[in-house]
């Protein structure tokens, strides 16, 4: 038997994250899908695709939970600063939560997450962190943990995403936690992968606002460097920015004593490179999509084989919760100008 599933929102994540459960995992039925946005609610609506799966429509989250008798998880792809609620409501309900990231904007709502699920061991409750379900980055994983660069201590790595002309992000930004939460999490996810979960020291981070100035006033950047000192001497620098020219760069490269592994270290769309008199070029992925929709799919796929196979998640919400921790502290130190530091158990001095 398939696995129901609602989709929390249907802003451009939802319904790709939709259209990826309809189509690409054949262990999963879509029953419902909520938004509160009444043009979101009018584009399902008329939307034949929705019709034709038997896909109920839902402008009320409560309602959703109680109306459907046969729900067994929620995937909740709403703004940042709904997520906590909407996966402790799930978790009260008796329902299985895929989260995206981050879990919150705020670290204890994210630990009253952790704890709720935590009292639920029969509910498999994933944080949603999609760079770990991509070929390059897991193959990268392999590589380090079978010693091809000694003993990995430092990792670069950046989101940088396409210029913003539509006004999206200055939207958002109130919402989302500021750029290290929103725009950093994946880097600091694969930092802690890499570098086999090593424990924060010291954060501290620089930032500029190149060409939204309306994001001053949401207290927020859009080019900033995060530095985060573990530990035991591991290292990770991040760099964060809304207003790439070229497309969508992310880029991780992880240094060991014996070598380092890069991965995607010149992004590229496909294997097309162009020759003609202004030289040799290639396209770039536009935005994140066009990089992980793969990544995206494993990720769902694996979600509902460790729930219908009962078998744990592959991302633990204790990561999520780590990962927050450092996020919250870069954006706190790219606000105040102070470095934010660590006891040797992680817990935050200042």
């Amino acid at each position: 038997m398939p696995l129901n599933i609602a989709v929390i929102g249907l802003g451009r994540m939802g319904k790709r994250h939709v259209h990826t459960l309809l189509y690409r995992v054949p262990r999963a039925k879509v029953v419902a899908v909520c938004t509160t946005d009444p043009h979101e609610i009018e584009w399902a609506q008329h939307n034949p695709e929705y019709t034709e799966f038997g896909i109920a429509i839902y402008d009320d989250y409560d309602k959703l939970l109680s109306s459907q008798s046969n729900l067994q998880a929620v995937w909740v792809s709403t703004s940042t600063d709904v997520h906590a609620m909407q996966t402790l409501k799930a978790i009260e309900k008796g329902l299985h939560v895929l989260c995206e990231k981050p879990l919150s904007t705020d670290l204890t709502e994210a630990q009253s997450v952790v704890t709720a699920a935590n009292a639920h061991p029969e509910l498999k409750i994933m944080a949603g962190f999609s760079r770990r379900f991509d070929a390059s980055y897991r193959d990268a994983a392999v590589k380090i943990q079978r010693g091809a660069i000694g003993t990995p201590f430092l990792v670069r790595s950046n989101t940088c995403d396409l210029k913003d002309t539509s006004g999206f992000f200055v939207r958002y930004a109130s919402r989302n936690g500021g750029i290290f939460v929103d725009c950093a999490i994946h880097d600091i996810d694969l930092t802690l992968w890499y570098l086999d979960n090593p424990v924060p020291k010291a954060c501290w981070a620089v930032g500029s606002l190149q060409a939204h100035p309306e994001l001053a006033a949401a207290g927020d950047v859009d080019n900033a460097v995060g530095m985060v000192q573990f530990w035991g001497g591991k290292m990770a620098y991040f760099y964060c920015s809304r207003t790439q020219a070229h497309g969508h760069d992310v880029l991780t490269e992880i240094t060991g004593t014996e070598g380092k592994v890069m991965v995607n270290v010149i992004p590229r769309a496909n294997a097309v490179v162009l020759a003609d008199k202004g030289g040799l070029r290639h396209e770039v992925q536009a935005e994140y999509w066009q990089r992980f929709e793969e990544a995206f799919a494993v990720e769902a796929n694996e979600f509902v084989d460790a729930v219908l196979g009962d078998r744990r998640v592959p991302v633990s919400l204790e990561t999520g919760l780590v990962v927050m921790k450092i996020g919250r502290a870069l954006q706190d130190a790219l606000l105040s100008g102070e470095v934010v530091r660590f006891d040797e158990g992680g817990e935050r001095l200042n």
